[in-house]
């Protein structure tokens, strides 16, 4: 038997005629096949009297693969400037620090942003979403990202007694995307009512114009086509907020805390008849032991929209779980608020897909949101902006590229079975070819890409 785990070679240096990364130039070919690099490009403004040696646009998306590759720092870079083959001329790690530090200020972002509304416009399309009719739904829910250092700018203590910052973001439940995000101090309060506004209005402005037509502050209803309904967790609760929800014609399910006048409701509804329905999961199937009520008349929400309703569901309380609503022997409880008509054991169903949101948060720490590598807030700010951008190409890049399991595979999936691919450098006719590892378990997905990335061109 043969215990060892590795063949015996001789490592030297100096190989050629072999590449890394043919996942990645797969992930840069689609973004330019989207013309991504071409929007980014025409809305950096150029910091000097020459043209800079590498196009501003094309820097951002060759950083956009670094950290879908699994980079953490600007120096992570070098991995694809060492593969020309591929890559083509990549900046260096100072330029690329010189261009996030420097170069993208808010303004410079917000004008960022407009150009990658009008790629995403351009997947939507591809991808068939602006054609349908169905609700549009957007999460939005903030998360704390632990900083090791006193040297950062707004780093501050949070409340659960870490140290670092408090970034709010919005997705589309939908496709996955990460629609906008809002660098904030860690001691940034979870329920800021002006925060939530201002990372709406920035995920509304990434919609297609046929999707947030009717869904801008003031916009007359009826001019509304495709509804769109924001899902929060308590936080989300405020009234300013749901107000402003309001003017822009956007429906609202958001997490109910606990106070005595749910608990009375609570306590009402137990033990009558026919008020609670058995809650269902995701697939349609009954949740065994679990149980939706509609409790709308036994509160008081006089202080909410015409229309708001509350919606309770109660599960068996199992060893060691915590009490929610009502603090019962049996079961626990979770309620939410909505003004979105329906069954309200729907309505339960389509809000607990608000649980999705923490995939997608634990997608962006997985891709560079942990790592804020600057001093300067704004910095870091413009850090966050490219690692919004790299999890978004890499979700296009999915939707319309892969398929299968790889069409939902999580970043590290993706990074050893496609982006991380080898393969051999030869030329034929003329031409260089790649030729993908024999045997590589992903190679067909990877061959697919290339085909629908050929057909978008």
């Amino acid at each position: 038997m043969n215990a060892t785990s590795t063949a015996r070679v001789k490592v030297e240096p100096g190989g050629t005629g072999v590449v890394a990364h043919v996942g990645l130039h797969a992930l840069g070919a689609f973004a330019d096949g989207v013309g991504l690099a071409d929007v980014l490009s025409a809305r950096v403004p150029v910091a000097g009297e020459r043209l800079p040696v590498h196009d501003r646009g094309k820097v951002l998306v060759q950083a956009a693969l670094m950290l879908a590759g699994g980079g953490e720092a600007c120096a992570d870079i070098e991995e694809l400037r060492a593969q020309p083959e591929l890559f083509g001329s990549v900046p260096s790690d100072s330029t690329l620090k010189r261009v996030l530090c420097d170069e993208l200020t808010p303004s410079v972002r917000a004008t960022l942003m407009e150009g990658i509304g009008e790629a995403r416009a351009r997947v939507s399309e591809q991808a068939g979403l602006t054609a349908s009719t169905d609700p549009v739904y957007l999460d939005i829910d903030s998360t704390l990202v632990e900083i090791h250092s006193e040297n950062k700018e707004n780093a501050a203590p949070t409340y659960k007694g870490g140290y670092g910052f408090h970034p709010m973001l919005c997705f589309a439940d939908a496709t996955g995307e990460a629609l906008s995000g809002l660098l904030r101090p860690g001691n940034a309060a979870a329920n800021t009512a002006a925060d939530h506004i201002a990372v709406l209005d920035l995920a509304l402005a990434q919609l297609p114009e046929a999707v947030r037509a009717g869904h801008r502050p003031g916009d007359d209803a009826e001019v509304a086509t495709r509804p769109i309904v924001v899902r929060t967790d308590a936080a989300g609760s405020t009234q300013a907020f749901v107000a402003a929800m309001g003017e822009r014609n956007i429906n609202f399910m958001t997490v109910a805390a606990t106070n005595a006048d749910i608990q009375a409701a609570i306590f009402d509804a137990e033990g009558v008849e026919g008020l609670w329905q058995p809650a269902r999961r995701q697939n349609g199937e009954v949740r065994e032991g679990s149980a939706v009520a509609e409790l709308t008349s036994l509160v008081d929400l006089s202080a909410w929209p015409a229309g708001t309703r509350l919606i309770v569901r109660r599960e068996p309380l199992h060893p060691g779980a915590q009490r929610s609503l009502f603090p019962s022997l049996e079961y626990r409880y979770f309620g939410f608020y909505t003004d979105c008509e329906g069954d309200p054991v729907e309505l339960d169903v389509t809000m607990r897909a608000h649980a999705h949101v923490e995939q997608h948060i634990e997608r962006l720490k997985d891709s560079g949101l942990t790592r804020f590598p600057f001093a300067s807030f704004e910095a870091n700010a413009a850090w966050m902006t490219l690692v919004l951008l790299a999890a978004d190409l890499v979700r296009w890049f999915q939707l319309l590229c892969l398929d299968g399991s790889w069409a939902t595979a999580r970043p590290k999936a993706l990074r050893w079975g496609i982006f991380h691919a080898p393969g051999r450098l030869i030329r034929s006719a003329r031409r260089l070819v790649v030729r993908i590892l024999e045997g590589w378990p992903a190679a067909h997905a990877l061959l697919g890409a290339y085909r629908h990335i050929q057909a978008l061109t």
